[in-house]
Parts: C-alpha cells; sequence; structure tokens
C-alpha cells in the first residue's frame, strides 16, 4: 500500500458523526483538516497521541483546523475513548478499513520477524480545498501536534 502524496485530492468519505448525521470529508470544504490514522483506541501509544493532540487542541483550532481521528476501532468504542480522555475532536470507526485503505494507511507491518496487516500510522495535513498539503508517515505520538505544528511551519524533524 502507498501513501497518498502532498499535492493528491484527499479521498472522499463519509461517517456517521456523534448525533448519529452522516458527515463526509467534503463537508469540510473551506475548512482545514488533520486527518491521523491511529492503530487503536485506549493502547499506550494511540492514547499518547491523542491526549496530545487534545492538550494541543487550541493551538490546532486556533490555526483553522479540524482534527479526526480515524481507527478500525468500531463507534462504541471510540466513544468509550472519546470520553475516558475528553477528547474533543472527532473520532470515525473504520471497521471494514476502507477509508484506511483509500489512504494506504492500512498495510504490511513487521513486528520480531514477522509480518501481518495493520494501521500504518500515518497524519495528513489537507487544505480548504480538499489538497492534501503535507504527509506524516512517521508519527511521534508523544509530540504529535509539535511533529504537525513544525510541518506547518514549513521544517521537519
Amino acid at each position: 500500500m502507498e501513501y497518498l502524496n502532498a499535492g493528491d485530492k484527499a479521498p472522499d468519505f463519509s461517517f456517521n458523526a456523534e448525533n448519529g448525521d452522516s458527515v463526509s470529508l467534503s463537508d469540510f470544504t473551506g475548512k482545514k483538516v488533520i486527518l491521523y490514522f491511529y492503530p487503536k483506541d485506549d493502547t499506550p501509544g494511540c492514547t499518547a497521541e491523542a491526549c496530545n493532540l487534545r492538550d494541543n487542541y487550541s493551538e490546532l483550532t486556533g490555526r483553522g483546523y479540524e482534527i479526526i481521528g480515524i481507527s478500525p476501532d468500531d463507534d462504541n468504542s471510540h466513544s468509550k475513548f472519546r470520553n475516558k480522555y475528553k477528547l474533543p475532536f472527532k473520532l470515525v470507526a473504520d471497521p471494514d478499513k476502507s477509508i484506511l485503505k483509500k489512504y494506504g494507511a492500512w498495510g504490511v507491518k513487521k513486528m520480531y520477524g514477522k509480518e501481518y496487516e495493520g494501521v500504518l500510522r500515518t497524519t495528513y495535513i489537507i487544505n480548504e480545498k480538499g489538497i492534501i498539503e503535507k504527509v506524516i508517515p512517521k508519527v511521534d505520538t508523544k509530540a504529535h501536534s509539535e511533529q504537525i505544528l513544525k510541518e506547518l511551519e514549513g521544517t521537519s524533524l
């Protein structure tokens, strides 16, 4: 699976909002979006990443960004995770992995010499026109917001 690249149109997808309404990425046209893919709710790395984004939420939204997290977990898992850690952003359930696959965030991983398929932790920064501006394929879970802010300022780690 290959990642999408800066300059690519972000593939549209739909999801259910917390209130049950159907929402699409295209509904965010005119807004900037930080779209991050993560493996599993309430695990150490994913919790560190989500809490880091939560702790810097006002900085990111102050720059005009909406944050959307996507994992294969279901809506019930997302609701518990969001409530437990007081996450102020949207979490999208993708149990069939269709969104993950569209974004190249599902593929072969290796652990202890064994290969398996899983979520490739990735973040896409999308502009107001729905174009991917930046791709972060190597996420620092404990300092992800700082990583994003450096990318927004045009520097890399």
